[in-house]
Protein backbone atom coordinates (compact mmCIF):
# COMPACT_ATOMS: atom_id res chain seq x y z
CA UNK A 1 0.00 0.00 0.00
CA UNK A 2 1.51 3.35 -1.04
CA UNK A 3 0.98 6.15 1.49
CA UNK A 4 1.98 9.52 0.02
CA UNK A 5 4.58 11.31 -2.12
CA UNK A 6 8.19 10.21 -1.80
CA UNK A 7 9.76 13.56 -0.80
CA UNK A 8 8.75 15.93 2.01
CA UNK A 9 10.98 18.93 2.73
CA UNK A 10 14.06 17.02 3.99
CA UNK A 11 12.07 14.65 6.18
CA UNK A 12 12.17 10.88 5.98
CA UNK A 13 8.87 9.71 4.51
CA UNK A 14 7.52 6.19 4.74
CA UNK A 15 6.19 5.68 1.24
CA UNK A 16 5.01 2.10 1.37
CA UNK A 17 4.40 -0.75 3.79
CA UNK A 18 3.58 -4.38 3.13
CA UNK A 19 4.07 -7.60 5.12
CA UNK A 20 7.81 -8.05 5.65
CA UNK A 21 8.90 -4.77 4.03
CA UNK A 22 8.81 -0.98 4.51
CA UNK A 23 9.97 1.69 2.09
CA UNK A 24 11.45 4.96 3.34
CA UNK A 25 11.63 7.18 0.29
CA UNK A 26 12.63 4.82 -2.50
CA UNK A 27 14.63 2.47 -0.25
CA UNK A 28 13.03 -0.84 0.81
CA UNK A 29 13.86 -2.40 4.20
CA UNK A 30 13.13 -6.02 5.11
CA UNK A 31 14.11 -5.68 8.78
CA UNK A 32 12.97 -3.71 11.80
CA UNK A 33 14.07 -0.09 11.71
CA UNK A 34 14.21 3.26 13.43
CA UNK A 35 13.04 6.16 11.27
CA UNK A 36 13.83 9.63 12.64
CA UNK A 37 12.12 12.66 11.06
CA UNK A 38 15.45 13.63 9.51
CA UNK A 39 18.75 11.84 9.22
CA UNK A 40 19.81 8.27 8.72
CA UNK A 41 17.32 5.41 8.88
CA UNK A 42 18.78 2.88 11.31
CA UNK A 43 18.55 -0.89 11.49
CA UNK A 44 16.82 -1.96 14.74
CA UNK A 45 18.19 -5.31 15.84
CA UNK A 46 14.92 -6.90 16.91
CA UNK A 47 13.06 -9.56 14.94
CA UNK A 48 9.88 -9.86 16.99
CA UNK A 49 8.11 -8.37 19.97
CA UNK A 50 9.32 -11.07 22.39
CA UNK A 51 12.95 -10.10 21.60
CA UNK A 52 12.58 -6.53 22.90
CA UNK A 53 14.64 -5.48 25.91
CA UNK A 54 15.10 -2.20 27.73
CA UNK A 55 18.36 -1.73 25.77
CA UNK A 56 16.34 -1.40 22.54
CA UNK A 57 14.45 1.54 24.03
CA UNK A 58 17.58 3.05 25.61
CA UNK A 59 18.99 3.30 22.08
CA UNK A 60 15.88 5.22 21.04
CA UNK A 61 16.13 7.54 24.06
CA UNK A 62 19.72 8.38 23.08
CA UNK A 63 18.41 9.72 19.75
CA UNK A 64 16.38 12.35 21.69
CA UNK A 65 13.02 12.38 19.85
CA UNK A 66 10.08 14.16 21.47
CA UNK A 67 7.73 11.33 20.51
CA UNK A 68 8.17 7.67 19.55
CA UNK A 69 5.62 5.89 17.39
CA UNK A 70 6.11 2.19 18.10
CA UNK A 71 4.82 -0.15 15.40
CA UNK A 72 4.27 -3.54 17.05
CA UNK A 73 3.94 -5.60 13.88
CA UNK A 74 0.90 -6.79 11.95
CA UNK A 75 -1.35 -6.44 14.98
CA UNK A 76 -1.49 -4.15 18.01
CA UNK A 77 0.56 -5.53 20.90
CA UNK A 78 2.01 -3.73 23.90
CA UNK A 79 5.41 -4.11 25.54
CA UNK A 80 5.90 -4.29 29.28
CA UNK A 81 6.02 -0.75 30.72
CA UNK A 82 9.35 -1.54 32.42
CA UNK A 83 10.98 -1.74 28.98
CA UNK A 84 9.94 1.85 28.30
CA UNK A 85 11.52 3.24 31.48
CA UNK A 86 14.37 5.03 29.65
CA UNK A 87 11.86 6.88 27.45
CA UNK A 88 9.62 7.76 30.38
CA UNK A 89 12.55 9.05 32.44
CA UNK A 90 13.60 11.30 29.54
CA UNK A 91 9.99 12.52 29.17
CA UNK A 92 9.75 11.10 25.66
CA UNK A 93 6.20 10.24 24.65
CA UNK A 94 5.40 6.78 23.30
CA UNK A 95 2.40 5.69 21.27
CA UNK A 96 1.93 2.04 20.34
CA UNK A 97 -0.02 0.84 17.32
CA UNK A 98 0.24 -1.81 14.65
CA UNK A 99 3.01 -1.14 12.13
CA UNK A 100 0.78 0.01 9.22
CA UNK A 101 -0.95 2.56 11.49
CA UNK A 102 2.42 3.61 12.93
CA UNK A 103 3.73 4.33 9.42
CA UNK A 104 0.75 6.54 8.60
CA UNK A 105 0.87 8.37 11.95
CA UNK A 106 4.62 8.93 11.67
CA UNK A 107 4.17 10.55 8.24
CA UNK A 108 1.54 12.97 9.53
CA UNK A 109 3.65 14.00 12.54
CA UNK A 110 6.86 14.29 10.49
CA UNK A 111 5.06 16.48 7.93
CA UNK A 112 4.08 18.80 10.81
CA UNK A 113 7.77 19.18 11.72
CA UNK A 114 7.53 17.21 14.97
CA UNK A 115 10.67 15.52 16.32
CA UNK A 116 9.13 12.11 15.89
CA UNK A 117 10.82 8.75 15.53
CA UNK A 118 9.14 5.59 14.23
CA UNK A 119 10.36 2.35 15.83
CA UNK A 120 8.95 -0.28 13.51
CA UNK A 121 8.89 -4.04 13.90
CA UNK A 122 9.10 -5.66 10.49
CA UNK A 123 8.15 -9.26 10.94
CA UNK A 124 9.58 -11.97 8.72
CA UNK A 125 7.06 -13.31 6.25
CA UNK A 126 7.18 -17.10 6.02
CA UNK A 127 7.72 -18.48 2.51
CA UNK A 128 4.54 -19.41 0.64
Amino acid sequence: MKFQPDIADGANVITRQEPGRIWVGNQPYAHSLLVPRAGEVLRWEVAELADLTSAHFERIAALRPELVIFGSGARLRFVAPALLRSLIEERIGVETMDTPAACRTYNVLASEGRLVLAALLVETVPPA
